[in-house]
């Protein structure tokens, strides 16, 4: 007889890839490409079967383009990727060079998907001001909550327990919201420069102080920075104001009517085992986006952000101070003034379930600065019933086509089919339903340094069990992905390239 060990951690689930009705491991477009060649040389082989000396061989070159898949990617997709890379590199679309001076022009303008992107400073109602990122092209609102999460090492799995199924709660909820787009969760490590302790320390030291001391205080602030971390937690919320109920009329409205929604969403969130410290500014913002350009300006940062007043508004955070001077986007990294950095997507999540603290590894602090984002991109409630039946019918058609075609189920297949019907019996009984992608980012300032933060950063996703992928050819989309400027890969990837 086996005995429930009452201080075993609860363990939690419910990832799954999305996978559509299709035939190879294809979605229905497709399945529909590859039954349209075959169609295609059937009806060639009827009319004139000596034209399939000449059809056959380009039409199964271009199934077997589709068909072939390479680190779970199609084959023609990594070939039509890169083929847009050389275009686009060979116009030098992928370098940016700040002008230092530029007729008629106020600012510098931030360089690829983040072109588009203003500041705004609005009023949140209570008296103070906080920073809305407007994509100008699309009109998406994006403003950000800092937050403090409380760690659950220190706390009972009661409350770990309710922890997380508050924040369940909030995900299910964000499907009621129509102008609600996605939710960016970013947690942002980097060693302490020391520019905080220090200027703290030389406020605090007497003059007259004994010479030892002195001295002593001088060395633990030259100590600090290998010894401490600078950690901060970020929700980035993005908005569409044109499907909101409301409708408005201007930015001025629309960015009233995201200001009313916040409310009750930074009000919920504070039940999710996080400290709510309120929405950030537009200083802080530009100061995230500047110090991701260029590392080494983090303790000067830091020091303008520390003031809450300056005495002079030139020495304010904007917009035109976020931009770099110069950026590059190469096949497998993004160099960005004093930085240079690597950015991996979520390929494959935990295939267990999983503990409350399983990316503890993943977003420690470590050696070098390193975002990890976790994008949350939800169903309206009315549509997520359908999606999920449709994954179910998809799940019992390949097990069928299986069967008639004489091939056994895998246990891979049996388990997917199974999360499928899991998944919608959850949904009825009230659950959310998210598309949820993972971006990590890590920064180095010399490119002898970069194998090594690159290694370390896909062991600690391996002991968090889950698999990255780099993103080749999309570093700088990646890359700015893990900004609070609500940008998503997946909605750039449905875009027209320019």
């Amino acid at each position: 007889m086996s005995y429930h060990d009452p201080q075993e951690p609860r363990t939690y689930g419910g990832w799954r890839r999305r996978r559509g009705i299709g035939l190879f491991g294809l979605g229905a477009a497709g399945t529909l490409a590859v039954l349209g060649a075959l169609l295609v040389l059937v009806i060639a082989a009827t009319a004139d079967a000596a034209a399939l000396l000449y059809i056959a061989p380009p039409v199964l070159l271009a199934a077997g383009l589709a068909v072939t898949r390479i680190g779970g990617e199609p084959l023609a997709l990594a070939a039509l990727r890169r083929l847009r890379w050389q275009y686009g590199s060979a116009r030098n679309y992928t370098r940016y060079r700040a002008a230092v001076v530029a007729e008629h022009s106020p600012a510098f303008q931030l360089p690829g998907v983040l072109a588009p992107l203003a500041l705004l400073d609005a009023e949140d109602g209570n008296g103070g001001r906080y920073g809305i990122v407007l994509d100008c092209r699309t009109g998406l609102m994006t403003p950000t909550l800092r937050v403090i999460p409380a760690s659950t090492w220190l706390a009972n799995r009661e409350d770990a327990d309710a922890w997380v199924a508050n924040w369940g709660g909030w995900l299910a909820s964000l499907g009621c919201l129509p102008a609600l787009r996605w939710v960016t969760v970013t947690i942002d490590t980097a060693p302490e420069p020391g520019s905080t302790l220090a200027d703290a320390v030389a406020a605090a030291l007497d003059p007259g102080s004994p010479l030892a001391a002195r001295q002593i205080m001088g060395q633990l602030v030259e100590a600090a920075p290998s010894a401490a971390a600078d950690v901060d937690t970020r929700v980035s919320i993005t908005f569409d104001p044109k499907a909101s109920p409301a409708s408005p009329a201007d930015v001025t409205a629309a960015a009233a009517e995201v200001g009313r929604t916040m409310h009750g969403l930074e009000s919920a969130l504070g039940t999710c085992g996080v400290t709510v410290l309120g929405r950030a500014t537009a200083d802080e913002i530009a100061g995230v986006v500047r110090t991701a350009f260029d590392p080494a300006a983090r303790g000067e940062v830091n020091r303008i952000l520390a003031k809450s007043r300056p005495a002079h508004p030139a020495q304010r955070l904007g917009w035109t101070d976020a931009g770099p001077v110069g950026a590059e986007e190469e096949p497998g990294c993004y160099r960005h003034d004093s930085g240079i950095s690597v950015t991996w997507a979520w390929h494959e999540a935990p295939r267990q379930n999983v503990t409350a603290d399983v990316l503890a590894r993943l977003v420690a602090p470590g050696r070098y600065p390193k975002r990890v984002s976790l994008q949350y991109r939800p169903f309206p409630a009315a549509q997520a019933t359908r999606v999920l039946e449709t994954e179910v019918n998809a799940a019992q058609f390949r097990a069928i086509y299986k069967r008639r075609t004489g091939r056994d189920e895998t246990a891979r297949d049996s388990y997917d089919q199974a999360r499928a019907r899991q998944a919608a019996a959850e949904e009825a009984a009230g659950a959310g339903v998210c598309l949820v992608s993972l971006y990590v980012t890590v920064t180095v300032t010399s490119a002898a340094e970069l194998p090594r933060a690159a290694a370390e950063t896909e062991a600690a996703a391996e002991s968090s069990r889950i698999r990255l992928r780099r993103m080749t050819y999309a570093q700088a989309a990646g890359w700015a992905a893990t900004l609070p400027c609500g940008i998503s890969p997946a909605e750039l990837a449905r875009r027209m390239p320019h």
